[in-house]
């Protein structure tokens, strides 16, 4: 299962309460469709075939393809100095 660096859930939680039409939601990642990507939307709650993860009060969705092939990885984040952020995968060691 998918597994959240400390800095990827304070990236969600800050990009999260950036966002106040969404309450206590999260990030949602879907799969693109081409199978070569995957796309990231802040949502109020996941669908309902969904799976969650929950890591220090981060919230995020994963769709049923994206679950499958995020199965091993981790999200990482990184946050510039002007409040950017990238969210990175790696493999679960």
């Amino acid at each position: 299962m998918l597994t959240m660096t400390e800095n990827a859930a304070q990236a969600v939680k800050s990009i999260v309460e950036r966002n106040p039409q969404v309450d206590d939601g999260g990030v949602r990642i879907r799969t693109t469709g081409t199978g070569e990507g995957f796309e990231l939307n802040v949502v109020s709650a996941p669908e309902p075939a969904d799976t969650v993860i929950r890591t220090d009060g981060a919230s995020v969705y994963l769709d049923e393809l994206a679950a499958i092939a995020l199965e091993d990885r981790v999200l990482d984040a990184e946050v510039s100095d002007e409040g950017a952020v990238q969210f990175a995968l790696a493999a679960q060691r």
